[in-house]
């Protein structure tokens, strides 16, 4: 009797000690872009918008009419980052913001008729510059960024922010319109806003060798550093005194910080490389 309950013991601690890791709840996140498709999770609740730190990520869930009836999520995850301009916020929400035929590697929007506004008409511009204390729209090729007033208060300012992106992207809005204007053409600029030039920096070859090389130093190392920033860099042109004219977009375009960055950064880069 004592030898069948030992062996019935040593039983219990066998399967006990072979219990597989995987039964441990998984801590990983799923991460989907809207546009592949629906992801299947057990969580059908909803999560209010939040606001996120700098390179944190907000996951929020909508259910569409096709996921209630078959048990599907549609999973978004908007990423925000601050920026040195404290009045403006950069949100990636893993979604394509510009059209890929589009030949402008940005649109700023300055006020709300300008997102109305032929070539580049935008709904999701519009709701975001209906909100109070909001004053500037600037999309990226696959970021938006918000510039708002010094007086409002971003914790009333970013979840209704959060919510009309992810409405935009899970229902499948298009972002961004391009129509014609009416002198009859679609890559004009648009009211208030968008650039006049497809890309200031893209190449000419009418260009100068010098003009040439400001380009090229503007696209592959002072372009990249200003978009991280949640702005952008148009080049206006330049003189036959050896003045660059450069004008800075997005969160760089009010912030504090723009001289610094022009006189420190970009005329030492270009005095440096360019003689």
């Amino acid at each position: 009797m004592s030898s069948y309950r030992a062996t019935r013991t040593a039983l219990r601690a066998v399967a006990r000690t072979a219990k597989p890791a995987t039964c441990r709840p998984s801590q990983s996140r799923s991460f989907a872009s809207v546009h592949t498709g629906l992801l299947q999770n057990n969580q059908t609740s909803q999560r209010r918008p939040t606001t996120t730190s700098r390179h944190q990520q907000s996951s929020l869930q909508r259910q569409s009419p096709f996921a209630a009836r078959t048990g599907a999520v549609r999973t978004i995850f908007i990423q925000t980052e601050n920026t040195p301009n404290p009045d403006a916020v950069k949100f990636l929400p893993n979604h394509r913001i510009l059209p890929d035929t589009l030949s402008t590697p940005f649109i700023e929007y300055l006020n709300p008729r300008s997102t109305i506004a032929p070539p580049y008409p935008s709904p999701l511009a519009a709701q975001l510059m209906n909100i109070d204390g909001v004053t500037s729209v600037f999309y990226g090729a696959d970021f938006i960024t918000v510039n708002k007033s010094p007086d409002a208060n971003w914790a009333h300012i970013r979840p209704e922010i959060f919510a009309l992106i992810t409405e935009a992207i899970t229902s499948g809005q298009t972002i961004v319109t391009v129509s014609a204007d009416k002198e009859g053409g679609a890559g004009g600029a648009a009211a208030d806003g968008a650039p006049e030039e497809p890309d200031s920096l893209a190449y000419d070859e009418n260009d100068s060798e010098v003009v040439g090389m400001i380009k090229e130093l503007l696209e592959t190392r002072i372009r990249p550093a200003i978009q991280e920033d949640g702005g952008d860099i148009e080049f206006r042109g330049f003189t036959d005194e050896g003045t660059v004219l450069l004008k800075l977009r997005g969160a760089c375009r009010t912030c504090d910080s723009s001289t610094v960055t022009l006189k420190n950064g970009i005329e030492s880069m270009l005095m440096h490389y360019v003689s």
